[in-house]
């Protein structure tokens, strides 16, 4: 990426933030990110900027500007309060315990998590920051625009085509399939109707936020995927994307290569968001930046801007006329300095030879100067004596 030398904002590569997971270890909580989603950030050209899971970070989020794109993925179950409405699924405290039985880990709620990532979301939504969310994170970017979810997809999705969306047994390995809806992303980057995905979830989107559209169902109805047709185009930087799968971890048995071109694709297109998102910020922060310039200076210059303003007190305009003529004289002397720098680079171009010639001639320039100022130093004596001698005789 070629950047201006004097401008820093460029000189930063696209960051991508990414919120971490807590978990235990060792009685200690420690923080991670999948390295599989921080390698292919990497890999396409951007930097991840990990935004650790830390009580009261939702309220510290503007320290981690600029912000060029959001990966939200991995974590428990989203509060259920967050979206509950008339739809809700009211399910029994018996059912209740029967799912925590079976997701243990995943019912434990993190309401700092869900605070830190719906606000993260719903920035992306206000400011059209390209956003991917995987698995939780398509989920968090469905309830952020106003979507709900499936609590438990086995006691709520009622179906003759029963799936299974995680297997505990064989967690990398299980796979089921996914038909691809004809002429979005999805079926781009993946150029066929049906493919196996893999899957780590019990909950789902329920009703899809109106601005989305669904990618892709599993044998069952549950959207695997979904986006904003209005906000998908990498090239402008738009990108609002959420997939209840886990492409990054769809690699063949035993090898890090992808079962299907496609899951490197989606990663690829999103950096690629990110990074045409970063120049237009660049662009219009210049663009800001030089009509605000321009604006001060014609202020300072113009009388009328003085006139106009007649709140402004003898003093103020007085000021104002100072730091005026402050940027005048700044534009000559920098338009002096212009003039000096060409004539230096003249002369760097000149030959050894021409440069001791000239040097000769003003030498010679000199000494002939000296001689004539000295005979008009004398002569203004010479006529005040004569002319007193006269007066005098007078």
């Amino acid at each position: 990426m070629v950047v201006a030398d004097n401008d820093l904002s460029s000189k930063i590569i696209p960051r991508v933030l990414i919120v971490s997971r807590r978990t235990l270890r060792k009685n200690k909580y420690v923080d991670f990110v999948g390295e599989y989603h921080l390698d292919l950030i990497v890999s396409y050209g951007a930097v991840p900027v990990i935004v650790p899971r830390v009580n009261g970070i939702h309220s510290m989020l503007q320290s981690f500007e600029p912000i060029h794109g959001v990966l939200l993925c991995e974590g428990e179950d989203v509060d259920p309060s967050l979206y509950a409405d008339e739809e809700f699924s009211g399910l029994s405290p018996e059912e209740m315990e029967e799912i925590r039985k079976v997701h243990a880990e995943d019912m434990t709620i993190d309401r700092e998590k869900d605070s830190i990532e719906l606000t993260l979301a719903r920035l992306c939504l206000d400011r059209n920051i390209p956003f991917l969310g995987i698995c939780r994170g398509s989920q968090i970017l469905n309830v952020a625009a106003g979507g709900t979810l499936y609590q438990d997809i086995d006691k709520e999705v009622i179906t003759t085509s029963r799936t299974k969306h995680i297997d505990y047994d064989n967690y990398d390995g299980h796979r089921h399939e996914a038909r691809i809806v004809e002429e979005t992303p999805l079926h781009k980057w993946f150029e066929e109707m049906y493919i196996m995905v893999n899957s780590y979830h019990h909950q789902g989107v329920k009703r899809l936020a109106h601005r989305f559209e669904p990618m892709a169902y599993a044998p069952d109805g549950l959207i695997e995927g979904f986006y904003d047709p209005n906000r998908y185009d990498p090239e402008k930087g738009q990108f609002l994307m959420g997939l209840q799968f886990h492409p990054e971890r769809m690699r063949l048995s035993g090898s890090d290569e992808f079962d299907y071109p496609g899951c490197a694709l989606i990663y690829q297109e999103f950096v690629k968001a990110v990074i045409s998102f970063q120049k237009k910020q660049v662009n219009a922060t210049q663009l800001e930046m030089k009509r605000k310039t321009k604006t001060l200076v014609k202020s300072f210059s113009q009388t009328e801007f003085l006139e106009a303003n007649t709140v402004l007190s003898k003093q103020q305009e007085n000021r104002l006329k100072q730091m005026g003529a402050t940027v005048r004289n700044s534009c000559v002397y920098m338009k002096r300095m212009k003039r000096k720098e060409e004539q230096e680079r003249a002369m760097d171009k000149l030959s050894a030879e021409r440069l001791s010639d000239l040097l000769s001639f003003h030498h010679m320039m000199a000494r002939l100067c000296s001689d004539a100022i000295k005979r008009k130093l004398l002569e203004p004596t010479d006529r005040t004596i004569e002319f007193s001698s006269s007066f005098l005789n007078y």
